[in-house]
């Protein structure tokens, strides 16, 4: 019978080596050509001029010119665009995690009338798209007097987001309504038990929810685009473009500084993901259980 069991075993063992070779080298292909415009960049941003466009190309440099990075931040105010762009999204988190938990805790642990409808027009919503509503908005923060400041960047936020809200909502639902009757037994209040209970058994979703929005509104170019004017508000992505157009005025492109600079935009991003990656993945998935 060992015999038979290991001739049986014999011909899976190989087909199911080749597929799961096949699934990981298609995997690494596909990485690579993801990873590819971005070590273009770092390469761009360690030449000179005359090495961005030398045939063929290096992707070593010798010598990596180190200096590009100190010198981008003489051509611009990049300490300013930095503190801007740290401030919105700053703002910005705190607005999108209150925001959107609390409409999310009311969605998943509360019973009221008409509960269901409301959040069907609440996911609704994102079937809206945002040039809809990009000239009411404007017009409503003209008159106002918001335009060329940050809060048309920040305020919104505080309004909550039906997407987060949705993904909040399914994960608050993984948590048994038990620990709230319990809870109310013990004479605690509704926002004693959203504040005290169902934030710290969801960090998971708000982690994923926190991540999602430091990279959408650190990395937003459209809004601020269309409310900042004065370069003192700009943040970081209208930074590279005004340097871009600077150094377009110097008769050529220099791709070098401007790729110098994505870097140092990009940094935060990649390591905020590195280090929110394993809370990233469980949020998702718990959040797509029900």
């Amino acid at each position: 019978m060992t015999s038979t069991g290991i001739s049986d075993r014999k011909p899976t063992a190989l087909p199911t080596l080749l597929r799961s070779s096949s699934v990981y080298i298609i995997l690494g292909a596909i990485s690579v050509m993801f990873l590819l415009p971005l070590a273009w960049m770092l390469s761009v941003s360690l030449h000179d001029v005359r090495g961005v466009f030398q045939q063929p190309f290096s992707w070593l440099p010798s010598p990596p010119r180190w200096d590009n990075y100190p010198e981008v931040m003489t051509l611009v105010p990049f300490g300013r665009y930095f503190f801007n762009t740290a401030l919105v999204t700053g703002f910005v988190l705190v607005g999108t995690l209150l925001s959107c938990s609390l409409v999310a805790y009311g969605f998943s642990r509360l019973r009221f009338r008409g509960r269901n409808l409301m959040f069907a027009l609440c996911l609704s919503t994102m079937m809206l798209p945002g040039q809809v509503t990009m000239i009411p908005l404007y017009m409503l923060f003209s008159r106002i007097g918001w335009v060329d400041t940050l809060l048309p960047l920040i305020v919104p936020s505080f309004f909550g987001t039906p997407f987060y809200i949705f993904l909040l909502r399914q994960f608050f639902l993984t948590i048994p309504r038990e620990y709230d009757e319990a809870a109310l037994l013990d004479g605690a209040s509704r926002f004693r038990i959203y504040w005290s209970i169902i934030l710290p058994l969801a960090r998971p979703a708000l982690i994923t929810v926190a991540l999602f929005t430091f990279i959408g509104t650190w990395n937003d170019f459209f809004t601020p685009l269309i409310y900042i004017n004065s370069p003192e508000h700009a943040t970081l992505t209208l930074g590279l473009n005004m340097l871009k157009a600077q150094i377009v005025g110097t008769g050529m492109t220099q791709w070098h500084l401007l790729m110098s600079a994505a870097v140092m935009v990009m940094v935060p991003n990649i390591l905020l993901f590195v280090i929110a990656q394993r809370y990233l993945v469980k949020g998702i998935a718990l959040g797509g259980l029900r």
